[in-house]
């Protein structure tokens, strides 16, 4: 009773956590509360009215009436519902806030990292430098003073709080490490909203860490050169020992499943090839190293008593921690060690389900902000389907050797309770996650127990640590090996598209039935069936009936996306950053897996390079290359080669020929300047790339600029070719236009949007021209 009760509590508690983002949810769970309140006092009732059984003699039947069952008190329930409501309040006053004097505070207005207004900061670096992918190193720095630069002396300096994202040229950031005392020159700025549907939020990732500014730093002067005590010490020596003998990737690989890919700097495309293939979780410090580490303790201390045994593993899991770091995950794993511990000091048997729910409870107490952090969600799911789902799977695979059923019901279980979160949040599955990770299970299990043994060692003697790694060495690449060749597969991840809340709630109740009910346990196909068509049918209508037209926010070239009822075109790809971090992320929740016309214009003059990143990962039909025509790198042998592995048709522009792509029609206006026209529906529209002013006027003088009813040009261009066009819609990139250019556009009556301001652009033929940004932000209003 007593532990039905706590489980009550708890779940009440995490349930208004949860139920905060809903408008009143908090009150929704008191609801529930008092719903439970009046029905089990009605069951308590019941009991008290139903005489107790006699007992029989041996000649009495032997169908003996069942025992009342128990029911928690009903304040049981009310207190539950009241903690949720609670809970909600909590979240809300957790929510980090910019104190009076942060320094966010201090950003100058419209400042961003281009512009050359400086300033010195002074403070404390927290975190050990990491390398970005754009080859900087970047740190979080919590911040004590603050100066303008005004001349070569500075000036004008006052004391300032609070934390910031700090990103150094590589050689600058080389050498700094926690605790240390600096002074950092560079720009202040404010982080940016997704400006694109599916894009990473990096201000919502900043501000969920209490940061609400970046600098961008060009030089770094060290204010005390002492190196103070540190976990990162022994971490620093630990990657060192490992990588001496392995060398790169494999020494950092090791590294990096022992004490986490966060803890680690591990190269981004061995990063990106694991998430690809749904090994994710191989690099992330959680259940499986405690597990690790337990098991070593034990083995090592049997002939101990068990009060030896409970210390020697307790500090050998908070040493983890602190190697590891405090991230939820490890946090996760490090309380259900304790739990293990404590119990194995009673005498008793740890409940893991029990000790599950204990462990997020405590944990959400500590920082309840964790409930939206999705490491928290996937290894909290994750360890939730071990503890309920592979005692029945392994069951239905009792025909099987033991040892094989267990590499195939760990994966499925974990994969079954975390997939619908994926799919909300990612829109994809890994095509081959399953039998990746029956392949790859003894490969991870042998380089993770020998990477501890090296890493023990290494604190001790680091020769020995990296002599030891050594022999890891054919295992690791082993493991690369198999990552690359399943990365490489033809249809290695599919795009589902993002699922609503409404559908991942609803699949969520589903898995619950079928764990708790005995009738869903026998008809868990049904579930099944039920979760793939809510999950397949919505997919399948959007794509087949949505017709819509988004221009994304992408710097230089107007990079267009059009869903032809299940037919897509892309029309150019940006740089390589585009491709891989705005188009990738929005097709895919959009759940596209072929591109069925492609259109490069290259109205950058670089190549297009965001081709790379795309042709790899999404097959293409039909391949239009203007580039082709002036000589660009884009028809370099890599992307040929591509082309032909996708057995694209390829083709090249040519003035005035008309190219029909689903129900839009595109036309090349210029061979020699970026110029498109292209008809959609009823709408006329023309896309008018980087030109000259000397060019620009001559093509107006000439008058072979036709006219069109949505304009896309740059900023520069916007004077000249709006008053001549008389566009209805004006689609340019940045908003920090001219004031003449402003007052030259006041005449014209034209809907002017910015994708640098509004993110990207939507349109459906039934409905109005919608900014990205303005959409979000309406919609978070609402809650």
């Amino acid at each position: 009773m007593v532990q039905a009760s706590a489980v009550i509590i708890c779940l009440g508690y995490i349930l208004g956590l949860l139920f905060s983002a809903v408008p009143g949810g908090g009150f929704w769970i008191l609801g529930l509360g008092l719903i439970g309140v009046i029905l089990f006092r009605r069951g308590r009732n019941h009991n008290r009215k139903t005489p107790p059984s006699k007992t029989r003699g041996l000649g009495e039947s032997k169908h003996l009436p069942s025992s009342p069952r128990v029911y928690p008190h009903p304040r049981i329930w009310f207190i539950a519902g009241l903690l949720g409501l609670l809970a909600s309040f909590y979240l809300q006053y957790r929510v980090p806030q910019p104190t009076t004097n942060d320094v966010s505070k201090l950003v100058p207005p419209g400042n961003n990292s281009n512009q050359e207004q400086l300033f010195v900061v002074r403070g404390t670096v927290t975190s050990t430098p990491r390398l970005t992918r754009t080859s900087k190193g970047q740190f979080w720095m919590e911040v004590t003073r603050l100066d303008e630069v005004k001349n070569e002396d500075g000036g004008g300096g006052k004391g300032v709080s609070g934390k910031l994202y700090v990103t150094l040229p590589l050689l600058q950031a080389t050498g700094l490490y926690p605790g240390q005392q600096i002074a950092v020159t560079g720009v202040l700025y404010k982080p940016k909203a997704a400006a694109n549907p599916g894009a990473f939020d990096f201000r919502e990732y900043l501000q969920k860490e209490g940061v609400f500014a970046g600098l961008s730093g060009r030089q770094v002067n060290i204010l005390n050169e002492d190196k103070k005590w540190g976990w990162w010490k022994f971490r620093e020596q630990i990657v060192k020992s490992q990588v001496s003998f392995l060398g790169v990737p494999e020494g950092p690989l090791v590294s990096a499943m022992v004490l986490g890919s966060k803890a680690v700097d591990l190269p981004y495309d061995i990063r990106d090839g694991f998430v690809q293939v749904g090994l994710a979780h191989a690099l992330a410090a959680s259940g499986f190293q405690t597990s690790l580490i337990l098991g070593i303790v034990l083995a090592l201390t049997k002939r101990a008593t068990q009060r030896t045994q409970f210390t020697v593993g307790f500090l050998a899991l908070l040493a983890f921690l602190c190697l590891a770091g405090f991230q939820p995950a490890v946090l996760r794993a490090v309380v259900m060690g304790f739990a293990a511990l404590i119990a194995l000091l009673l005498g008793k048997k740890v409940r893991q389900l029990g000790s599950l729910l204990v462990a997020a409870t405590l944990l959400l107490i500590f920082n309840p902000l964790w409930i939206w952090d999705l490491g928290f969600q996937l290894s909290f799911l994750a360890t939730l389907g071990l503890i309920v789902t592979v005692p029945a799977i392994t069951t239905r695979l009792g025909w099987l050797p033991p040892t094989i059923a267990s590499l195939i019901s760990v994966p499925l279980a974990a994969t079954i309770w975390t997939l619908p979160l994926q799919l909300h949040v990612f829109g994809v599955v890994p095509s081959y996650s399953l039998a990746l990770n029956i392949a790859s299970t003894p490969l991870i299990s042998v380089i993770s127990i020998g990477g501890f043994i090296s890493a023990i060692a290494s604190l001790i003697v680091p020769g020995i640590g990296s002599a030891i790694a050594s022999v890891l060495h054919y295992p690791t690449d082993w493991l690369l090996k198999l990552v690359d060749f399943f990365s490489n597969l033809r249809g290695n991840s599919f795009a589902v598209g993002s699922i609503t809340i409404t559908q991942m709630f609803i699949i969520y109740i589903i898995l619950i039935l079928i764990w708790l009910v005995r009738w869903w346990q026998r008809r868990w196909w049904i579930g099944l069936g039920i979760a793939l068509t809510l999950v397949l049918i919505p997919a399948w209508h959007q794509a087949n009936t949505l017709f819509r037209v988004t221009m994304l926010a992408a710097s230089g070239e107007p990079v267009l996306v059009i869903q032809d009822q299940g037919k897509v075109t892309l029309i150019n790809s940006g740089d390589e950053g585009t491709g891989r971090f705005t188009i990738l992320p929005f097709l895919q929740q959009q759940g596209v897996n072929q591109i069925d016309w492609a259109v490069a214009s290259d109205f950058q003059g670089n190549g297009s390079r965001g081709w790379l990143e795309l042709l790899p990962r999404l097959p293409v039909k039909v391949f239009y290359d203007y580039a082709a025509k002036v000589d660009n790198p884009l028809t370099s042998g890599v992307i040929q080669k591509q082309l032909q592995q996708n057995q694209a048709a390829y083709q090249i522009l040519s003035v005035g020929q008309s190219i029909n792509i689903g129900s839009a029609v595109l036309q090349l206006v210029n061979e020699q300047l970026p110029i498109l026209q292209m008809r959609i529906h009823d709408k006329d529209w023309l896309f008018v790339g980087n030109l000259k002013p000397t060019e620009l006027r001559q093509l107006i003088k000439a008058g072979n600029l036709p006219r069109a009813q949505v304009l896309w040009c740059q900023p520069q261009s916007l004077k000249e070719l709006v008053p001549l066009l008389q566009p209805e819609v004006t689609i340019t990139t940045s908003a920090d236009i001219e004031p003449n250019i402003v007052s030259a556009l006041g005449d014209v009556k034209t809907q002017l949007l910015f994708t640098g301001k509004d993110g990207a652009i939507q349109w459906t033929p039934n409905g109005q021209f919608e900014a990205f940004i303005q959409a979000m932000e309406n919609k978070s209003s609402v809650f």
